[in-house]
């Protein structure tokens, strides 16, 4: 078997530094050095790239850029070989192809299933064309031993890739249909009854996360939604709420290290897709709570003053600062557990939401795209056609769910 450490390309990236002449030179008021690039169809071009303080950065900056060019220069070379080796044609494709296509924390995934899973798992001397049916399915079932979805994962990653080798010419056949499937892991949902929900709001009402819980299990919003909401983003006349946007843990991966990530930052994005952009109606009891959530955020600007981060999100800590991605389920496990109820999460009061609508004659299709199960592309209409003709669902929610008094 033939070892990756995370980064296989790195091995033959030069980092020695010359010692005795200075690479960085003074011009127009800062520092420059010379870089080498490649333009689109490989070519190289040479250039220079400024802007730095002092001479230190430069330098810095330059052995950057040559790290950065020999291993594209490296790349390049291994490019259209038709006898690669299947581990490094891999290789080649997730971070050639694949990588600047796609968002940090997709790549940041896929890393880990290529370079955690399948690439330990390959035959060192493999080469692509000479790959068959029979080798691929003896290691995807090496690669399913390491857990239970691992399977299926792998399978779709090396579809993509074999996908694009035979766009690229590599082989004359993708392979990877004819290969042993495997069952995706559906996730274990806990689905409450009428009165657990009851138990379980009675509960909630107790705590700091409220309006966080209602918004999920009366609207149907993501975590993510929900942690990005903003004051501005609800209309109090019209009792409604637009949804623009989520917020996400973005994971920094250390530089060359293919997926050990150093640390997270929450940063705001769209929503999961464009159709989920969306204008939902939402009942009293949660305008009541915003207003709540309102006069508690303006006394907690007046005891942080400038201390205070104001992003004028709905659901954040004490100091404005928003809360962290687990923080929510960590939330209702606590709040699950003092109610003697089986945990749920926020992706849980998304299917009680969808029970209710089904319990109150929503079409089954529109439940079923906005759990995300036939199309994640159509939830926008779906939230906006049940709420739209949700008289009988405020209802049922204002009167038989939402505990009244401090009962």
């Amino acid at each position: 078997m033939k070892s990756y450490d995370n980064h296989q390309l790195r091995k033959n990236v030069s980092n020695k530094k010359p010692k005795k002449h200075s690479v960085a030179f003074f011009e127009r008021g800062s520092w420059y050095h010379r870089t080498k690039s490649f333009d689109e169809k490989g070519n190289i071009k040479y250039g220079k790239k400024g802007g730095f303080s002092t001479q230190k950065e430069a330098e810095k900056n330059y052995w950057l850029c040559v790290e950065e060019f020999e291993k594209k220069q490296l790349l390049n070379n291994t490019r259209l070989d038709k006898n690669i080796l299947l581990a490094d044609y891999l290789i080649l494709w997730f971070e050639k192809e694949f990588s600047p296509k796609i968002q940090n924390t997709t790549r940041m995934v896929t890393a880990h299933i290529l370079y955690d899973v399948i690439l330990p798992n390959i035959q060192s001397d493999i080469k692509l064309s000479l790959v068959s049916v029979e080798y691929l399915d003896a290691l995807l079932l090496q690669c399913s031993k390491t857990s239970s979805s691992a399977g299926n994962k792998c399978r779709e990653v090396l579809n993509i890739a074999f996908k694009n080798a035979l766009v690229e010419g590599y082989i004359k056949n993708n392979l990877m249909p004819s290969t042993k499937p495997y069952k995706r892991k559906k996730p274990n949902i806990t689905i409450y009854t009428k009165l657990q929900v009851k138990r379980f709001l009675q509960e909630a009402k107790k705590g700091t996360w409220y309006l966080e819980i209602l918004l999920a299990l009366f609207c149907g919003l993501r975590k993510g939604e929900i942690l990005g909401l903003k004051f501005s983003d609800f209309d109090i006349e019209t009792q409604t709420v637009v949804i623009t946007r989520q917020l996400v843990a973005n994971p920094i991966i250390e530089p060359n290290t293919g997926s050990r990530i150093s640390k997270y930052e929450l940063i705001e994005r769209p929503p999961k897709t464009p159709n989920s952009i969306r204008r939902l109606k939402v009942p009293m009891a949660i305008i009541s709570e915003l207003d709540k959530r309102k006069q508690l955020v303006s006394d907690n600007k007046e005891k942080y003053r400038a201390n205070y981060f104001d992003n004028d999100y709905i659901s954040c800590q004490d100091n404005g600062a928003p809360h962290s991605m687990s923080a929510f389920n960590i939330a209702l496990s606590k709040i699950c557990k003092k109610a003697a109820l089986p945990p749920v999460t926020v992706h849980g009061l998304r299917h009680i939401y969808a029970t209710i609508l089904f319990e109150n004659g929503a079409n089954l299709s529109k439940i079923s795209a906005l759990l995300g199960h036939s199309s994640i592309n159509t939830t926008f209409e779906y939230y906006c056609d049940i709420a739209d003709e949700s008289s009988n669902i405020k209802a049922f929610m204002d009167n038989v769910f939402i505990p009244k008094g401090d009962d």
